[in-house]
């Protein structure tokens, strides 16, 4: 709905225990409408039963959640036909060829679903291998199955769980052209988790980071970027460096372990770091800029992480 700000999917310290483990750890976020938020974490970390609790698998043990408007611990019948949703492995009717496999989701469907589908095989790239039985695609080929099946009914929130698991580097590319022309020509908002980071950064607009069932981090891309953003040396007396800079009005913060120092600060500025460092008579034997990706974010802030949680 144009003009809609209400957030399509929003939690309140959504948690979920199984006997003694914390799968979930009081997690809130929020998705905008018509925007792709990228759900990051490594294998493990809380992704997928996130997702289980969000459609309704799954009954968190504290915490609350919306979709689409619905509180889903009082049911979730009137969002999910609104969603449409890919896990990390589809599952089909391998007897069935893939076309036969969309017309019986088609048909629960209704609405003139199973008019799109010759549509949506193109647009995942499987218009030739349509008639051919489930059964004899490969893993990357179920999984285009499964955004497409996804796909039916036009659904204005796309839930993808892992979508690129089995694609080669031409599919991946494809998948994420085809997320964002559904985003940015359709409107539709998307959910994709993923531990795929330099996927991610190309396609999302901002990302949540969980790790070890807690939520991190939140933000834009851009935003997490530029955190990840700094110098590295190496110098003799790292820890006493750390302090000198961390002083420093401009220096964001400071990582360092053995004679390896990060430095959180414009890379441009690395020869002012290395002055204010021999003026206490400390040099170091090899400066370089850190490389801003998703991944480096996403290393520097679940080290942060642990180093809370050991502390």
């Amino acid at each position: 709905m144009e003009g809609d700000t209400t957030p399509v999917i929003r939690t309140y310290d959504l948690t979920k225990r199984f006997k003694k483990i914390t799968a979930v750890d009081e997690v809130s976020f929020s998705v905008q409408r018509g925007e792709v938020f990228g759900f990051l974490g490594p294998n493990g970390a809380g992704k997928t039963t996130t997702i289980a609790m969000l459609l309704g698998l799954v009954h968190p043990t504290a915490g609350s959640a919306e979709v689409l408007g619905c509180d889903i611990r009082r049911g979730l019948s009137e969002a999910l036909p609104r969603v449409g949703a890919v896990f990390e492995t589809p599952g089909f009717y391998p007897y069935m060829s893939g076309v036969d496999n969309l017309l019986v989701l088609a048909r629960v469907i209704g609405g003139g679903a199973e008019q799109q589908i010759p549509a949506l095989l193109e647009q995942v790239g499987l218009e030739g291998r349509g008639a051919d039985k489930v059964g004899t695609y490969s893993r990357g080929m179920r999984q285009r199955l499964g955004l497409a099946a996804a796909l039916l009914g036009e659904p204005e929130l796309l839930i993808l769980d892992e979508p690129t698991n089995g694609l080669d580097p031409a599919g991946m590319r494809e998948t994420r052209v085809l997320i964002r022309r559904l985003a940015d020509e359709q409107g539709t908002t998307i959910f994709l988790s993923s531990h795929l980071l330099h996927e991610v950064e190309q396609v999302c607009d901002r990302v949540a980071i969980l790790d070890k069932g807690r939520l991190i981090a939140q933000g834009r891309v851009d935003e997490l970027l530029s955190r990840a953003r700094g110098v590295e040396m190496r110098i003799d007396g790292a820890e006493r460096a750390a302090g000198l800079l961390a002083g420093l009005d401009w220096v964001s913060g400071t990582w360092h372990e053995a004679d390896r120092l990060r430095v959180q600060a414009p890379p441009e500025r690395a020869a002012e770091l290395v002055a204010a460092l021999a003026a206490q008579q400390l040099f170091p034997s090899e400066v370089r800029p850190v490389i801003s990706t998703l991944e480096s974010a996403f290393l520097e802030l679940t080290n942060d992480s642990g180093e809370t949680a050991g502390a």
